[in-house]
């Protein structure tokens, strides 16, 4: 394995996170890509132009090129990007045919698995498939997805040569909601950048961002209706500490995200919390290691997360986490010892794991070296060594025909 493609349609590993659709998955390729890149694979990541004045090639380390496709006006919403899948796949490929040999092409994303499947016969490469969310789990939390989107996925996977899962839980998912072959899907959880994300000095932390000595709950991420931050609202009037805040790093996010930021900002009159509840705008990823160390807990009440990077960057800042019991959340929070996990939408349960963790220093402290402890599992050095042998032992089988 030496060259592979990069598929991002949707958001780009140049876009600062917690942005419109930036999130955890542009940390993902970003991060994944410069190891790869380290370990000898060189990687083009093919995202759509998403403004008029962006350079065709962004050269961003040796090995590490992101490649800007023109497909759709620039400010195309998100909803609407399936019509421009077609265009994008036909940019990818005349790139693809002047740019040389490739070895794998790699989808991000359902949009991106489109296009991705379209490429690998083309080309007669092998095709591995990473999806971050999946539509049919949305929709058991509530969250429904065109039926499209849910075809195309199915479509993808019987067709995958690799399908990349974070986790046990999103390995069942795959194979009981999608019929996904067990023998193609491989666990690669992402990892974490432990030169930024590691344990540190609260008091300093806390100096730097200007917060008091009170207890700080911290939420990061896009604000849309799935990641519940009116949840996190409703649990911080409950603390028992009138005193806590709640320090908000992030930006809305999709069709829902302005209204789920008014609705978080009407619940917190309502409940008389406004002056507790801080609000800052999405900042660069390395600065996010000051917000988790500043922290006594972090909260992440998302109804869905394939994985869950904030949960783990918290964890290996030494932050004990509260979060929901889905996904990879239950993966990465070990329960009564590195935080806690809440099997239940009601705000009492998030805030009755948060007294218990600000009541009990002694609690606290066992957590916060029990969940640095565990962040140093997750590194993008192993991550990239797992998925560099994937894609050398696709090279060397027949690829997957469809169905």
């Amino acid at each position: 394995m030496r060259t592979l493609a990069v598929l991002s349609l949707h958001t780009s590993p140049l876009v600062l996170p917690g942005t419109g659709d930036s999130g955890g998955m542009n940390v993902y390729v970003r991060e994944l890509v410069s190891a790869l890149a380290q370990a000898g694979v060189r990687s083009s990541v093919y995202v759509r132009r998403w403004r008029d004045d962006l350079p065709d090639e962004v050269h961003v380390e040796p090995g590490f090129k992101v490649v800007h496709i023109d497909a759709g006006p620039p400010d195309l919403p998100k909803e609407k990007l399936p019509a421009i899948i077609a265009e994008f796949t036909d940019g990818v490929a005349r790139h693809m045919r002047t740019a040389g040999d490739v070895d794998a092409v790699h989808g991000n994303y359902w949009l991106s698995g489109v296009a991705a499947h379209r490429l690998k016969h083309d080309f007669e490469l092998p095709m591995v498939s990473t999806f971050h969310t999946l539509a049919r789990v949305k929709a058991e939390s509530g969250d429904p997805e065109p039926a499209g989107r849910t075809e195309a996925e199915a479509d993808v996977i019987r067709c995958s040569d690799a399908i990349l899962a974070s986790c046990t839980t999103e390995v069942e998912q795959l194979v009981s909601l999608y019929g996904a072959p067990a023998d193609r899907v491989e666990i690669v959880p992402p990892g974490v950048d432990h030169a930024f994300f590691s344990p540190g000095d609260r008091r300093g932390a806390r100096q730097a961002l200007h917060l008091g000595d009170g207890p700080v709950v911290l939420f990061v991420g896009r604000i849309q209706p799935l990641k519940r931050l009116t949840v996190a609202v409703q649990a911080l009037a409950q603390l028992d500490d009138e005193r806590a805040i709640l320090l908000v790093v992030g930006g809305p996010s999709g069709v829902d995200g302005d209204k789920e930021l008014a609705e978080s900002r009407r619940l917190a009159a309502e409940l008389d919390v406004t002056h507790r509840v801080r609000f800052v705008d999405p900042q660069p990823h390395h600065l996010l290691s000051t917000y988790y160390r500043a922290a006594d807990v972090c909260l992440v009440p998302s109804r869905s997360e394939s994985f869950g990077l904030v949960a783990l960057e918290a964890a290996a800042c030494g932050t004990p986490v509260v979060a929901a019991a889905v996904g990879g959340l239950r993966t990465l929070v070990d329960d009564g010892r590195t935080g806690f996990l809440v099997d239940s939408r009601d705000p009492s349960g998030y805030s009755g794991a948060i007294n218990r963790i600000l009541a009990d220093p002694a609690l606290a402290r066992a957590m916060s070296v029990a969940a640095a402890t565990q962040g140093r599992r997750y590194t993008w050095s192993v991550t990239a060594a797992r998925l560099r042998r994937i894609y050398g032992d696709l090279t060397a089988r027949a690829l997957v025909q469809c169905a």
